[in-house]
């Protein structure tokens, strides 16, 4: 078998990130999303951000739009710092009381496009550049003193059904917008301003959560199809963006997955719990019984991406993803990244292989040339793997 060195290649060159210093007290602009905090829960921070000008601005939140127009790192990064986060402390489970405030993140929230506002901050809002892993980064923050909205909210006649249905819980209103073709942020959005679920059981929902609970209520509503499905064939998938690639392994076997997650440049994954160059979290067919503690979010994400693709594909197997974290990813973006990059990959060629062993010896010498990488202490630590050998066949009685 030939291999050819190949390396991975640099999405765009790296752009300092544009920081805008000058941001005004009050202004005028176009949100096209909220953001729902989780410290102090039940009091939580709730706002609306909006970049300080008018105009449509659904580009600023719509990762699959990201990836369609091949939007880079510091594009995406430079335009969300530049979202300011227009904010108060609000409990949780008050989203029933009539408020100016509330009713506008609760339409910005159920709109498909962007709400013009008009806000008087307390202050200058202040910027504190804490980028994290999980969400997609915005700008200053600052408290309300006034807001009113400027323009209506536009809201599809389908979202303005499931949110007036008080008897329908929130799982079947996002599985249900999801088939309709809604992308995953608007249903993020949605779900944090409490505007779905059983009208006793709505609240707000910190948008960490919201991501996390979008992903994996699509997931395993997913899972419960494909697991009427004929079992695939072994195949690879490779591929994805912004820094984070996905190797993708299926075996001819009953559902179940595993996610290992590697930092190319570290010699330890800094998420790993056990001090591993990987962190890596894992389901059988019968599904999680707890949160995946070491991939958190990427989990969810990427293991949507997979089943989208066995889906289409109409197999079931059970998959083995492998991301690969490299020195490209310079500003984290959030989970999305995750999704998509991993969708990126789906939507490549497969091979396929006539067996386990072949299959095994081209993934592990196409990631010690592509990334120096040496896999065999991960697969001897893969629960999936050991799952699939030790599993016997039909055909063997």
């Amino acid at each position: 078998m030939h291999f050819q060195r190949v390396k991975y290649k640099d999405i765009e060159q790296v752009q300092p990130l544009q920081i805008n210093k000058n941001f005004k007290q009050d202004f005028q602009g176009s949100s096209p999303s909220l953001f729902v905090g989780r410290e102090c829960y039940p009091q939580v921070n709730v706002g609306f951000l909006s970049p300080q000008f008018s105009g449509d601005t659904n580009h600023y939140d719509s990762p699959k739009l990201w990836s369609r127009g091949k939007f880079g790192i510091s594009q995406i990064a430079n335009m969300r710092l530049g979202l300011v986060n227009s904010r108060l402390k609000w409990d949780i489970k008050d989203v029933h009381r009539h408020d100016r405030f509330l009713d506008i993140c609760k339409e910005i929230g159920a709109s498909s496009k962007s709400v013009e506002v008009e806000v008087a901050l307390k202050d200058a809002p202040k910027l504190n550049l804490n980028l994290e892993k999980e969400i997609i980064p915005f700008g200053p923050q600052g408290e309300v003193k006034l807001a009113r909205s400027t323009s209506n909210a536009r809201i599809d006649s389908r979202v303005d059904r499931v949110i007036s249905d008080g008897d329908l819980k929130a799982v079947y209103a996002v599985n249900s917008l999801y088939q309709k073709g809604f992308e995953e942020s608007f249903l993020t959005k949605l779900l944090s301003s409490g505007n779905v679920g059983m009208d006793k059981n709505r609240k707000l929902v910190p948008t960490r959560w919201s991501i996390t609970a979008v992903d994996d209520t699509l997931g395993k509503d997913i899972i419960a199809q494909i697991k009427d499905l004929t079992i695939g064939d072994y195949q690879v998938y490779f591929g994805g963006g912004w820094g984070n690639y996905y190797l993708v392994l299926m075996f001819p076997e009953l559902w179940s997955f595993e996610l290992f997650e590697m930092y190319i440049s570290y010699k330890a994954n800094p998420w790993s719990k056990d001090g591993n160059f990987y962190s890596t979290d894992f389901e059988d067919y019968n599904g999680r019984k707890g949160y995946a503690q070491e991939c958190s979010g990427g989990y969810y994400a990427s293991r949507l991406s997979v089943l989208e693709k066995m889906k289409d594909n109409n197999r079931q197997n059970a998959t083995l993803v492998l991301r690969f974290i490299t020195p490209e990813y310079t500003i984290p973006l959030g989970v999305w990244v995750c999704r998509e990059a991993c969708r990126k990959s789906m939507k490549e060629r497969c091979i396929g292989f006539g067996s386990k062993e072949l299959m095994m010896s081209y993934v592990k010498e196409f990631a010690k040339m592509k990334f120096g990488v040496e896999l065999g202490d991960l697969f001897s630590n893969s629960k999936l793997l050991k799952n699939v050998i030790a599993q016997r066949k039909i055909t063997e009685y």
